[in-house]
C-alpha cells in the first residue's frame, strides 16, 4: 500500500485505498492530485516525497470527499504546497463538517462526524484554469458529486476521480454513491468516449481502455433505477424502498450506509420523479413514491 506506480515519464499514481496522482512539473518539482483519507496517508506520501527529493508545489483536488482530501492539511503544514478545489468541492474542503450535514440532511450525529465522512479542514483556494501546471486541462465528472473535475495531463493522462467504479465493487455493493443521477449518466457517456494514453480511475484499476467499465457503470444505474421503479408498483415510503435495497443487496444498515446510500437513493428517486417514471403523493402524513404507467 502507499507504493509508487509509474504511468509514464511524467505521470504517476500512489496505490492506496484511493488512486492518488502525482505529476512531475520538472526534476525538482511535483503536483498531487488528490491526497488520500487522512493524516497518515499525508505522512506517507511525504516520505515518497522526500524518499524522492521531490518538492510538493500544489495538491489539486478532483472533489471534496474525505477520502480524496484527508492528506490536505498534514501535508499543506509540512511544505507549504497551496491546495486547490473546483467550485462548490472549495467550500466543503474548508469546511468539511459540511458533507456529514449534506449526506444525513440535518445536523449529524457523531456516529457520522468521523473521518471517513469528515475531513481535517484545510485552506483551498477556487480551482481554475488559470491556476493549473503548463499543459494541464481541466475535465469537468459532475454527478458522483457536486463540482468533481478529472484532469488530463500533457502526456495524455487521465485522473478520472470517483466518475466509476470497478467491476468487482459494482458486483458487491450494486448501489454506489451518486449525488446527481442525470448528471452521472451524462458523465459517464463523456468517459466513454474519451481517448487517453492511460486512465487513473480513482477506484478501479489503471487501464488504457475505459469504454467497457464506463458502460458497466451505465447499465449498473440503469438496473438500480429500474429495480426502485418496480419496488414503486405500489406505493412506498423512501424508509420501506430503503430497507427494501438493503435486504435484496445484502447490504448491512448502520448509520454510515443509512447516510450514504440513503442519499444516493434519494437522488435516484428525484431523478425518477424528473422524468416521470415516478410520482409521488402524500397520505397520512406520508410521502409516497409509486410507478406511473404509460
Amino acid at each position: 500500500m502507499y507504493e509508487l506506480i509509474q504511468i509514464t515519464d511524467q505521470s504517476y499514481y500512489i496505490q492506496s485505498p484511493t488512486r492518488i496522482g502525482l505529476v512531475k512539473l520538472d526534476a525538482e518539482n511535483v503536483c498531487l492530485i488528490d491526497s488520500g483519507n487522512d493524516k497518515d496517508a499525508g505522512k506517507k506520501i511525504l516520505r515518497l516525497l522526500e524518499a524522492n527529493h521531490w518538492n510538493l508545489t500544489a495538491i489539486y483536488n478532483t472533489h471534496s470527499n474525505a477520502d480524496h482530501i484527508g492528506g490536505n492539511r498534514y501535508l499543506q503544514n509540512q511544505t507549504g504546497c497551496k491546495i486547490y478545489a473546483p467550485g462548490i468541492e472549495q467550500s466543503f474542503t474548508k469546511y468539511p463538517f459540511l458533507e456529514p450535514s449534506f449526506l444525513y440532511g440535518g445536523y449529524p450525529c457523531k456516529d457520522l462526524r468521523h473521518k471517513f465522512l469528515m475531513a481535517q479542514e484545510s485552506d483551498a483556494l477556487e480551482l481554475t484554469t488559470d491556476c493549473l501546471p503548463q499543459g494541464f486541462t481541466l475535465i469537468p465528472l459532475p454527478g458522483h458529486f457536486f463540482h468533481m473535475t478529472g484532469f488530463q495531463t500533457p502526456d495524455n493522462v487521465i485522473y478520472l476521480a470517483d466518475c466509476l467504479s470497478s467491476k468487482e465493487t459494482l458486483d458487491k455493493y450494486q448501489i454506489t454513491f451518486i449525488y446527481d443521477i442525470a448528471a452521472y449518466l451524462n458523465t459517464l457517456e463523456q468517459v466513454k468516449n474519451m481517448k487517453a494514453k492511460h486512465f487513473i480511475p480513482a477506484h478501479a484499476e489503471a487501464t488504457d481502455h475505459i469504454s467497457p467499465l464506463a458502460q458497466y457503470n451505465i447499465d449498473k444505474v440503469l438496473e438500480t433505477a429500474e429495480k426502485i421503479t418496480h419496488l414503486c408498483e405500489a406505493p412506498h415510503t423512501f424508509e420501506q424502498i430503503l430497507q427494501h435495497l438493503f435486504t435484496d443487496y445484502n447490504l448491512k444498515m448502520n448509520f454510515e450506509q443509512y447516510a450514504l446510500v440513503g442519499s444516493t437513493v434519494r437522488s435516484y428517486l428525484s431523478w425518477l420523479k424528473d422524468t416521470q417514471k415516478l410520482e409521488t403523493t402524500f397520505e397520512n402524513n406520508q410521502l409516497l413514491w409509486k410507478q406511473i404507467h404509460p
